[in-house]
Formats: C-alpha cells, sequence, structure tokens
C-alpha cells in the first residue's frame, strides 16, 4: 500500500505565488508554515551564506547558523577571478582613489572614469556602438524592456527567458506573447500574427545567449533574419556566456558571428567578470542616450559602485589577455570533465556544455532528499525548483569554475550519485513502506 508523501517533500511555491485574504501581511503565513516546516527538516538549501566567499572550497552556514563545509559547486565565478590578486588590487585602487560609494545616479554625478571607460570596454568588446549601466543584472534587464517598449508595443520572447526579462515585458506591455524554446518558427508566428494586424507598433523580440537553467543557446542569426523581415528589435541576454565561452570570451554571439549585428545586448558582471553590476550596449548613440533617461532602473538608481566599475574593467582585461584565454581552457576541460563522470555515473545532465551543469532529479520530493544528502556529505550545490524551472524537473544547477580540481570533480561526482541512490531508496521507503508480518 501506497503512503502519501509528508508535507516537506509536497508542494511548490507555484501553490502560493497568488495569495488570497484581504490582510497581505496575514496571508502569507501559509507560505511560512510550509517553508519553515522543510527547513526544520533539512529540505530548505536556499539562503545560505559562505565565511571566506565563493572559493572551490566553501563553508556554508544557514540561517540558523548551521555550518557544512566541502566541494564548492554552488557559485557563480566561471573563471574564479572574485579572489584573483589583479581583481583584488584593483578593488583596492578603486577604494583608495574613490571611497567605497557613487553617491549618485547615473544622471547626477554617479559616473566614475572607471564606469565611463567601461562603458566604452564593453562597446568595443561587443562591436556596439554605445553602452549603459546597471547597478545590477536584473536591471539591466528589466530596465532595457521597461525603457524601450510602451504599453501599445508588442513582446514576443523565449518561454525560457530570464525572470528579469520576464518582469520587465509584464511591467512595460500587456502584448507578450512567448513562444516554445528556441524554436524560431514559434517566434515567426506571432510575429506574423502580429504584423497582420499591425505595421504601426514596434515589436521587441528577446531571447538569450545561453540560458541558465538548460545550458542551451539559440539560433541567434534566425533570430535577427526574423527581426529584419518583420521590423522588429532583437534583444540577447548574455549574462551567462560573455566572458566565459569562445575562444575570445565573446560568448556565443561571438561563436555565431552576430557581434555588432544584435540591436540590443544586456548582461550581467556576476557570472564571469568578479562583481555586480550590468549593461545594456546598442548600437546607437540616440538609444543610448535614451535610457540613460528612461529607463528607471539607471535614472532613478545609485551608479554603479566605483570599486565595482573597477573590477568589471580589470576583469575584461584579464579576458581579453592569454591568461584569459587559459582560463576559459581550464574551465571548459573542467565542464566536460564534469558532464562525462556524471553521465559515467549514470545521472542525466542537461544542455551543452557551459559552466552550468545541470543533473536531472525530476520529482521535487526525490531531489529534496538528494539536496538534504549531499549537504552532509561535502557537496555545496544548488537545488533549483519551480518557478526557476517547471514543476515536475527539479535539478541541481552545478556551476563550474576554472579554478576547480579534477580531484574536486570526482568528488562532486561521486557524492551526488551516491546521494541520489540514497535519495531514491529513502522515497521508495516513504511511498511503498515495507509490509508488517500480522501477529
Amino acid at each position: 500500500m501506497k503512503h502519501s508523501l509528508p508535507g516537506t517533500l509536497k508542494g511548490s511555491l507555484r501553490e502560493y505565488r497568488t495569495m488570497n485574504g484581504a490582510d497581505l501581511l496575514k496571508r502569507i503565513e501559509g507560505f511560512y508554515d510550509w517553508q519553515n516546516e522543510r527547513f526544520q527538516a533539512g529540505f530548505w538549501p536556499y539562503a545560505r551564506s559562505t565565511n571566506l566567499g565563493p572559493k572551490a572550497m566553501a563553508a556554508v552556514s544557514d540561517e540558523l547558523g548551521r555550518k557544512t563545509d566541502g566541494v564548492n559547486f554552488g557559485s557563480q565565478d566561471y573563471l574564479s577571478l572574485s579572489n584573483h590578486p589583479a581583481i583584488r588590487e584593483a578593488a583596492h585602487e578603486a577604494i583608495e582613489r574613490y571611497g567605497v560609494h557613487s553617491a549618485g545616479s547615473p544622471a547626477f554625478i554617479g559616473n566614475t572614469t572607471h564606469s565611463v571607460a567601461l562603458e566604452r570596454k564593453i562597446s568595443e568588446f561587443l562591436e556596439m556602438e554605445r553602452t549603459v549601466l546597471y547597478p545590477t543584472g536584473f536591471a539591466a534587464g528589466f530596465g532595457a524592456i521597461k525603457g524601450l517598449v510602451r504599453s501599445s508595443d508588442y513582446i514576443v520572447m523565449d518561454n525560457l527567458a530570464h525572470a528579469c526579462l520576464q518582469e520587465g515585458a509584464s511591467a512595460a506591455t500587456k502584448n507578450v506573447f512567448h513562444f516554445r524554446h528556441l524554436q524560431n518558427e514559434g517566434a515567426r508566428k506571432w510575429l506574423e500574427q502580429i504584423r497582420a494586424k499591425d505595421t504601426e507598433n514596434g515589436i521587441l523580440v528577446v531571447t538569450e545567449g545561453l540560458f541558465s537553467m538548460d545550458s542551451d543557446t539559440p539560433d541567434i542569426g534566425g533570430l535577427a533574419d526574423l527581426c529584419h523581415e518583420f521590423n522588429a528589435t532583437l534583444l540577447v541576454d548574455v549574462a551567462h556566456d560573455l566572458g566565459s565561452l569562445g575562444e575570445d570570451g565573446r560568448g556565443h554571439i561571438g561563436m555565431q558571428e552576430m557581434l555588432g549585428k544584435v540591436d540590443i545586448v544586456m548582461g550581467s558582471f556576476s557570472k564571469t567578470f568578479a562583481t555586480n553590476g550590468g549593461f545594456v550596449a546598442t548600437r546607437s548613440r540616440a538609444v543610448q542616450q535614451y535610457m540613460r533617461y528612461f529607463s528607471t532602473p539607471t535614472t532613478f538608481s545609485n551608479a554603479l559602485s566605483p570599486m565595482a566599475a573597477a573590477v568589471a574593467l580589470k576583469a575584461f582585461e584579464i579576458i581579453e589577455s592569454r591568461e584569459g584565454v587559459d582560463r576559459r581552457a581550464s574551465l571548459m576541460r573542467n565542464i566536460l570533465s564534469l558532464r562525462e563522470k556524471l553521465v559515467a555515473a549514470g545521472l542525466e545532465v542537461y544542455g551543452d556544455p557551459s559552466a552550468i551543469v545541470g543533473v536531472k532529479m525530476g520529482s521535487e520530493a526525490l531531489a529534496r532528499l538528494v539536496s538534504r544528502q549531499i549537504s552532509n556529505m561535502g557537496l555545496v550545490a544548488n537545488l533549483v525548483e519551480f518557478p526557476a524551472v517547471p514543476k515536475g524537473q527539479a535539478r541541481f544547477r552545478l556551476q563550474v569554475m576554472a579554478d576547480h580540481t579534477e580531484e574536486q570533480i570526482i568528488a562532486a561526482t561521486t557524492i551526488i550519485k551516491q546521494a541520489y541512490e540514497a535519495g531514491a531508496a529513502e522515497l521508495d521507503t516513504i511511498v511503498n513502506p515495507p509490509m508488517r508480518a500480522s501477529a
């Protein structure tokens, strides 16, 4: 006789997205009860803190101060630049020169000579005309869309586009149309339908250079051709591939020979460039100037900190150097090694080789059981559930660094394999408890 799952292994954030009740604060207590039950049982592996930063080995603490440590495949530091001596030196020099705070929005003296130089460097790196900086990558994605699109315009976007893009679209217009992931023909269908009835208003087509959960990439040139055909504008988010992929570090836009051919390129410094912040690059100075004053996350936020601008600028210097080539080669060796070992261990991984290695779990119940196991066994990794991925497609998103060693890759593979087997056995015992002999 099968037993039902306990509450800690059931449910998802989906059940708590829309809450009912007149009291805005009281009505969220059901979510907290469910979350806290998971937390107390060891099934809430989020909001942890690191004691020594994003290194290949990490010690982490949860919100109650409970500590675990182990090999770290949970941090976004793809080229292992966060603790690079030149990066640290650039940060210290910026603090000595400017202090620690920008103390103003970009419109009101928040820029520094480093941030101005960084805008020029990004434009040059991507073969674009101009760039606008943002305090975070999320602000850049949201602000790029909200700054350009008006209520009568249209957005046609990949249905797995990042939350910052989805929320920017929702805030900009009700005319948002999603096409199936990576299916350019789906984009064509929407473009044809829109232009059949409206040739006056704008259309923004939105995708990513590398999707952060599935580790796959679109045909960017094909989308650009569609935009030319239907008088639309193409935006590509390069947060996860810029700097870390390609011989020259220019990601999939570079590998697909699309440098300078995409209308709007937005990205983040937080994956490869060792700091916070984001950017929007454009082929037009007019667009840059408009975004500075009509894209609210840059107009009405303090500018990127002087230290962050200096760090990102130094990271670009390293990425373009011989050392950058070597670090990308080391990263790719580690990526391929991890993927090969996981598959050899009987585990399924998503997508194509990148610093994101998603390990399939499937059910949320199994994933939570495995998550508790790996924390105890010495692996730091992030469990991903709905809404970051569809319900029933839970996974671990392992994030590879250039400085990971082969021994650490072997350890991670061994732990996740053993944890998977232990979790699956535990789940089977819960669902199908052994029969007791009658007295």
